[in-house]
């Protein structure tokens, strides 16, 4: 796992649009398409408005979410409603590009396996996502799989859903699929982060985070949380 840490959140976004539209086009170039999915979070959507002024192969672009609340349309708390205002209101992506999970379904087991069978269309069974993005909750989570939560244990489905954690139940990509990706990209921004930064590091598995394989992952932090990495950890600081 490679660390680049830089002086703020904006500066954080513009070096991961650069680093998203680099893997965009190398993945358009060998495959034909590029497949990324998106968590939620200020840095990421600044991140994705930051996109739409870089040199991206729309056309051949889809965009897939990492996890969602289980929260009507439109409603505030859904990470599309962000997704699709950083993406379609700033860069040439055509709306059905953007893969929504179907949150809104009456049977939200089904509706899993409904995302399921799209990953499989567009990105191949198993999918291999070209790039993941991902962020670090202050308790260690990353996508929905939180502490404590029985989803940390799947092993044979690619989408599940999470128990009630801050007042929602969520739907979210598992380790099968995120650990299959060619391409981990992590945004860690702001002091609450501090603690869990090291872990992530080091790949303790005792936090959620620590479980998502490091081989393929670049960490892009800002200086508030890095603040607790020692020199050696800092190899890589811009």
């Amino acid at each position: 796992m490679r660390i680049e840490v830089y002086s703020n959140a904006d500066e954080v976004a513009q070096k991961a649009a650069a680093f998203v539209a680099d893997e965009a086009r190398a993945a358009v170039t060998a495959r034909g398409a590029f497949v990324m999915a998106v968590s939620g979070g200020h840095t990421p959507w600044q991140m994705l408005r930051a996109l739409a002024g870089e040199d991206v192969p729309w056309d051949a672009v889809h965009v897939m979410q990492v996890d969602e609340r289980v929260a009507p349309a439109g409603d505030p708390d859904r990470n599309l409603t962000h997704l699709r205002e950083s993406l379609l209101e700033h860069a040439p992506l055509r709306p059905e590009r953007i893969h929504a999970m179907p949150v809104e379904s009456s049977n939200l087991q089904a509706a899993c396996e409904e995302y399921t069978l799209t990953l499989r269309a567009i990105a191949g069974s198993p999918p291999v996502l070209d790039l993941v993005h991902l962020g670090l909750g202050p308790d260690g989570h990353t996508a929905s799989l939180v502490p404590g939560d029985a989803v940390l244990e799947i092993k044979d489905a690619d989408v599940a859903l999470t128990g009630l954690y801050q007042g929602r139940r969520r739907m979210t990509l598992t380790y099968p699929i995120l650990n299959r990706s060619r391409q981990v990209v992590w945004l860690v921004t702001g002091s609450e982060k501090v603690g869990m930064l090291p872990r992530l590091l080091a790949g303790d598995p005792q936090i959620p985070a620590g479980r998502v394989l490091a081989d393929h992952a670049l960490v892009l932090a800002d200086r508030a949380a890095a603040g607790k990495l020692d020199s050696h950890s800092k190899a890589e600081v811009a």
